[in-house]
């Protein structure tokens, strides 16, 4: 009998809806106990909504004056640090328009209006060495100090950056005489960063350059974590490139980086930062890879999808397996990697969340920006985290992350560094699009070669 007075409502609902042209289709019902029912959306479906939802964070909220990405928007607080751009959240930004404007949220022109603001805020940002700092103020892109000894160069996070725009010259070459002089823009820029110059002369890259303290904080890019991308952006440059030895000597640490251990039948492949056999937090799986597509990508040690897809399968069987007992920890709700946390007072913190750093935090981006490595695994935690949209979705997507043990305590919070790669890469999922504009530049392939990678375009 329920289940009839169900479909009689659910029909009611559906006619009520249609016969009013100025409501929409309401996505959610109540049952006779009041309880509260969302219809389910299709995979495909599930992934245009998040693609949508997660984009807003890039156009709707980005830096005002600069059109770059906002390091962190609070939607409670919207004023909070406003003016603080992060330079690989822009990068991951760069990319997540491309799929805008492909998607059809935004019309191409949009696109370019913006693209053309970003860049030349960019080519007048303060850069060390070619280096843009972690945060830029956006208004008047100055550097903003990171930390006490980091306010100059940050070589990863310009990576992040570089990636992107690559892609945007790529996507924009062939197009309006507009738009190939802003591809040449995106050129030419992430082509005047020195990356030999933060070798120290040494074989090996480092992360940060001051102009008050030079390399004081002295931290070598080594061994397996977000930093990849850095090693082979830097061999692909024309005029600042590094050889294979500083990649072997610095992130292969003259190959002890392969690593020969297993974690529920999974091989690591490579050592992770940190040393845990569980795999470090699965960012270290998505930012290198936005642009640079590990399928079947290889080099002497090891293989690049095997790497990133046993990885995440590792992150997700730790949440199965579930040893703290964690409330609701499962097929539909797993995914630890660096996000918002909760401080032990309630309120809102940071952490590098993994099956060794397991706070009870979940964050959305780490399963859904895994789903080109595990789709079916991905979608169902999206379609969890839709049936629970009345507290997990915002203004940008689903919020960064929350915590099923605190009755779903909710950061109410977004990082640029978090979203931009769950539009990313559901994109590669379903076209492979950013993948293709950024392995098919000759100067990224020139980088792998270098490297004796071995790829597909």
């Amino acid at each position: 009998m329920a289940k009839f007075y169900y479909l009689i409502l659910l029909v009611f609902v559906l006619i009520s809806c249609s016969s009013n042209n100025e409501s929409e289709l309401q996505d959610t019902i109540t049952n006779e106990s009041n309880v509260t029912i969302i219809e389910p959306l299709s995979d495909t479906e599930m992934m245009d909504f998040t693609q949508k939802e997660t984009f807003k964070y890039f156009w709707d909220f980005a830096n005002a004056d600069s059109g770059a990405a906002k390091e962190r928007y609070h939607p409670s607080t919207p004023t909070l640090n406003e003016n603080v751009v992060t330079t690989g959240g822009t990068g991951f930004g760069l990319m997540a328009i491309i799929v805008g404007i492909e998607r059809g949220f935004i019309t191409r022109d949009e696109g370019v209006v913006r693209l053309n603001k970003i860049l030349t805020f960019l080519e007048n940002a303060n850069r060390f060495h070619g280096a843009w700092p972690h945060w830029l103020d956006g208004s008047t892109g100055n550097v903003l100090p990171f930390s006490t000894y980091d306010d100059g160069g940050d070589l990863v996070e310009t990576a992040f950056l570089a990636q992107g725009l690559i892609c945007i010259s790529e996507y924009l070459k062939n197009g309006t005489d507009t738009e190939i002089t802003l591809a040449n823009k995106a050129d030419a820029l992430w082509k005047g960063v020195e990356w030999n110059w933060y070798t120290q002369n040494q074989d090996a890259l480092y992360w940060h350059w001051s102009p008050n303290y030079g390399f004081e904080i002295n931290l070598k890019l080594t061994g397996y974590n977000e930093t990849l991308i850095t090693y082979i952006l830097a061999a692909a440059s024309p005029d600042y490139n590094i050889s294979k030895t500083v990649y072997q000597n610095g992130w292969a640490s003259n190959g002890s980086i392969v690593s020969s251990n297993s974690q529920y039948g999974f091989p690591l492949v490579l050592n992770h930062v940190g040393g845990s056999n569980f795999g470090g937090p699965l960012f270290f799986s998505h930012y290198s890879f936005l642009g640079l597509n590990p399928n079947n990508l290889t080099d002497e040690y090891g293989n690049y999808w095997n790497l990133v897809v046993n990885h995440t399968q590792i992150n997700r069987q730790y949440c199965i397996s579930n040893p703290n007992n964690f409330k609701d920890y499962g097929e539909n709700c797993w995914g630890l990697t660096a996000s918002y946390s909760r401080n032990s007072d309630g309120s809102i913190g940071y952490s590098a969340h993994s099956p060794t750093n397991d706070l009870g935090i979940i964050s959305p981006t780490a399963a859904i920006s895994s789903i080109a490595y595990t789709p079916s695994e991905s979608l169902s935690v999206m379609h969890f985290l839709y049936q629970k949209k009345d507290i997990l979705l915002g203004v940008a997507g689903f919020y960064d992350a929350f915590s099923p043990i605190y009755n779903y305590w909710v950061a109410d919070a977004y990082l640029a560094i978090d979203q931009g790669p769950q539009i990313i890469m559901i994109e590669n999922y379903r076209t492979g699009l950013i993948w293709s504009l950024f392995m098919q530049n000759t100067d990224v392939q020139n980088g792998l070669q270098t490297l004796n990678f071995n790829y597909e375009i």
